[in-house]
């Protein structure tokens, strides 16, 4: 009877989508006090995304730099170079095809003023502040101090403490976020769809949706059509596998919230399990190719339909800022485009209103750019899991070599 349980249950992709179908559907009646009620309990589990994330961070990167050995560094630039090369090209790919299509598509249309949807959703009944221990930059640094200090030395303690915390951060990942995240998700669809607002935006921009939508998916199939010929991979068999990912996390609109989908799906599609909890969470932060695909196609749709000087050495300059600077705001719903205003008020010369416009279609369908954002990290961790295989030293011979100097 519980092997019958087990073959009939429902895997978490379907669940997700069960939860976006659900939510959509259940808000257009809800009334507003049950409504606060699932959006009292997304505060909550928000809050303590927000809390355990930087010890997920800690938890995953510092034994797996650890397990890298000595050639840890080098990993770790190597990941944050191919992070932020895919970033750039998915910048210049969008500004490529905004200039090829965006005129057909926007023609006729003229600008339009609306609110941001963020404005117009439902409060909780309460909140219980969750402060997290550390911030998620800070997190990252610490990982990477410890971890690479503890390939320098022997510290067993220290190696065994940590290897326990990840057990620890595993165990929270299998047993409260992962079976708790489709509800997560219907209560943010339910409050997105009582809203209104949403479905305003994305009526005036459907065009530069569906062409941004489009973008992203060939954006994902260049990534892992590159990923699986250096790794001698089928690249749809690869994608398929990180559906629940592309799932998740478009319902929870955060990276670092999805970083437990998405690690396990990338070691389920054949990546090594010290890489993938290297690179997974480092990408979550540093990875923002989705987003920067989504924000620079938005900021040229919204300089036409102003009718604003486009400037190709501005946009180029707008691209290569625009990367580093949505580092400063991962795993936060709609952090990026917050992050990214002061660039677009500075650089493309953006009004409020503009700026506001910008917003209220980002965070109308934020979660494409950041479902984009997660997926393409496995690919990434693909690259760093072949070339690291094909290392001509491993860490084990490095550190059998250093054990025959010391005797």
């Amino acid at each position: 009877m519980i092997n019958d349980k087990k073959q009939f249950s429902l895997g978490l992709l379907p669940r997700i989508l069960i939860a976006i179908v659900l939510g959509i559907i259940t808000g257009l009646f809800f009334p507003d006090g049950l409504t606060r009620v699932f959006v009292t309990f997304n505060g909550l589990f928000g809050n303590f995304l927000s809390f355990i994330i930087p010890l997920i961070i800690v938890g995953l990167i510092t034994p797996a730099i650890s397990e890298l050995g000595r050639g840890a560094g080098k990993w770790l630039l190597a990941t944050a170079a191919i992070a932020y090369g895919s970033t750039l090209f998915a910048g210049f790919f969008a500004y490529g095809a905004s200039m090829l299509f965006l005129p057909r598509v926007l023609a006729g249309r003229s600008a339009v003023t609306l609110a941001n949807p963020e404005d117009a959703l439902l409060a909780p009944y309460f909140k219980v502040e969750m402060p997290p221990l550390l911030g998620v930059m800070s997190a990252l640094i610490l990982a990477f101090v410890v971890g690479v200090a503890l390939t320098a030395i022997h510290g067993d303690v220290l190696e065994r403490g940590f290897a326990e915390l990840r057990d620890v951060v595993n165990k929270v990942i299998s047993s409260v976020i992962i079976p708790l995240l489709p509800l997560y998700i219907f209560g943010i669809f339910l409050n997105m769809t009582a809203a209104g607002e949403v479905f305003t935006v994305i009526s005036t921009f459907l065009g530069v949706i569906l062409m941004v939508f489009a973008l992203t998916v060939v954006l994902l199939l260049i990534q892992f059509s590159v990923a699986g010929g250096l790794a001698r991979r089928n690249p749809l068999k690869m994608l398929r596998t990180m559906l629940p990912a592309y799932a998740t996390a478009l319902g929870t609109s955060s990276s670092a919230a999805t970083i437990p989908v998405t690690l396990r799906q990338t070691i389920r599609s054949g990546v090594s399990e010290p890489v993938a909890s290297f690179v997974i969470p480092l990408c979550a932060t540093i990875h923002l190719a989705g987003s920067t695909l989504k924000i620079t196609t938005f900021s040229l749709a919204v300089m036409m339909l102003y009718g604003m000087h486009i400037s190709p050495a501005v946009i180029v300059g707008f691209i290569f800022m625009l990367g580093i600077t949505m580092v400063a705001a991962p795993g936060v719903p709609g952090g990026a485009i917050v992050t990214a205003a002061g660039l677009l008020s500075s650089m493309l010369g953006f009004t409020e209103p503009q700026v506001g416009l910008m917003i209220a279609t980002y965070i109308a369908i934020d979660s494409f750019g950041t479902a984009t954002n997660v997926t393409g990290d496995a690919a990434i961790a693909t690259v760093i899991d072949t070339f690291a295989k094909r290392s001509p030293i491993t860490a084990e011979e490095i550190l059998d070599a250093e054990l025959d100097a010391v005797e």
